[in-house]
């Protein structure tokens, strides 16, 4: 792939900055995190089917229990301290008295 002339100046290039340490492995760590949350929407995801034949509508298989979200934004609403606001019943003078 890569030549071993690459790796001998990357390797001086390293010894002569360390700085470039953190930078690379941040790099590397944000390339590395975006490529397997690609892999798992590619993979995990209802709106993907990759089985036309045998599956042509995979979304219609989730049961309403199902997370295939990475962030499940419900999971706080259903905590005993969470309060959505008042409730406003509706009397027989409408929503408003």
């Amino acid at each position: 792939m890569l030549g071993t002339k690459f790796w001998d100046r990357f390797i001086r290039q390293i010894k002569r900055n360390p700085g470039l340490i953190p930078l690379i492995s941040f790099i590397g760590l944000g390339m590395g995190s975006a490529a397997l949350y690609l892999l798992r929407l590619a993979l995990r995801s209802p709106d993907v089917s990759w089985d036309r034949k045998n599956n042509p509508e995979p979304w219609n298989r989730l049961s309403p229990n199902d997370q295939y979200k990475a962030w499940n934004s419900n999971l706080y609403h259903s905590s005993p301290s969470y309060s959505p606001g008042p409730s406003l019943e509706m009397g027989s003078q409408g929503p408003f008295p």
